[in-house]
């Protein structure tokens, strides 16, 4: 089979990364990329020579060797951009989230089933092998029972011209739970607050509630003193720490809470406590295995692990998290 050709509009924060993978792909060829500040890139004429290099979308749609188009644009141009590269018969990668909206993002996966093309939501982190591991930790049973997550983003910046907090940053913390729980949550509560910008909320908190009794709470932030990737999940017999800026990213605690009978009407606790263990985990970057992920899909014909049903799940959420704010922080049920 002849090589994938892929186009990729948007180099900003993300495009870099995203046409040093597709240029190395074995299996794809870059063909365009696309900017409406042409100015940006000069860095990519001069890396890759052969690659068009171009200020206008249309042009790029244009091109019959663009099989495929990955937009790595603002997220309020997402449905836009997606909607016109599926119209015009390409295959999509988005990055995080699918739309702003789960009309648009519903849209998109309906577009892309009638065009009969592959559409990725670009949660990169669901490709993670750290969080795979975790997943195959709490699929084995090795936690126990779940009792609850504990999410920690937070940095100084990248503050977003387009979009809060909770849809900038939320997206990573709510697809990786979708993802490690294999379903959606019943309730969603949420609040934010600006501080250097008005309108656009630059801290939040998304509690979700899951069937099982699981409980997921997530801290968002772009202003914060350090940056901190930290995933706590509590279980009845084990509980684990990820942490995506250590060295070792996982660690897996042997302690545990023991309930001993009660005495003349005292409740009594004793605590377990055992060893520590960091498993071996893989060093590939998630990137490179979403858009492995990406090209495999349309050569083959199957769906990627980050689809679009699952993207339109983590927008459905994030839309759930902008009701509740606006209503005060109160539960918003989802169906």
């Amino acid at each position: 089979m002849k090589k994938t050709g892929v186009g990729i509009v948007g180099y900003g924060y993300w495009g870099p990364n995203l046409v040093r993978n597709f240029a190395e792909h074995p299996r794809c060829e870059l063909v365009a990329v696309c900017d409406k500040l042409g100015s940006r890139l000069s860095g990519v004429r001069a890396r890759y020579p052969k690659v068009r290099c171009l200020s206008s979308f249309d042009e790029l749609l244009k091109d019959p060797n663009v099989d495929a188009v990955v937009i790595a644009t603002p997220v309020s141009t997402h449905f836009a951009l997606a909607k016109r590269a599926l119209t015009a018969g390409k295959h999509v990668l988005v990055e995080k989230p699918l739309a702003t909206s789960v009309k648009e993002a519903q849209a998109l996966v309906d577009l892309a089933r009638k065009k009969r093309r592959i559409i990725l939501a670009g949660h990169t982190f669901i490709y993670s092998p750290p969080v795979r591991k975790v997943k195959q930790s709490i699929d084995a049973g090795e936690l126990g029972r779940l009792y609850y997550m504990d999410f920690s983003r937070v940095n100084l910046g990248l503050f977003q011209p387009d979009v809060n907090v909770l849809w900038d940053l939320g997206p990573h913390d709510v697809s990786i739970a979708l993802y490690w729980l294999g379903r959606s949550p019943l309730t969603v509560r949420a609040q934010a607050t600006s501080f250097v910008r008005r309108r656009i909320e630059e801290i939040g908190y998304i509690s979700m509630e899951f069937s099982g009794g699981v409980f997921v709470h997530a801290h968002v932030s772009w202003l914060a003193p350090v940056k901190l990737r930290r995933i706590a999940v509590v279980g009845s017999r084990r509980m684990l720490v990820y942490d995506d800026t250590e060295k070792e990213k996982v660690k897996i605690y042997n302690q545990g809470v023991l309930k001993n009978p009660e005495t003349f009407g005292e409740f009594q606790l004793s605590y377990r406590s055992g060893d520590i263990h960091s498993p071996k985990i893989d060093s590939t970057e998630p990137l490179s295995l979403e858009c492995e992920d990406f090209i495999d899909s349309i050569r083959k014909g199957r769906q990627p692990v980050s689809n679009g049903k699952f993207g339109v799940e983590v927008v459905r959420v994030l839309e759930a998290a902008q009701r509740s704010l606006k209503k005060g922080g109160a539960a918003i049920r989802l169906r």
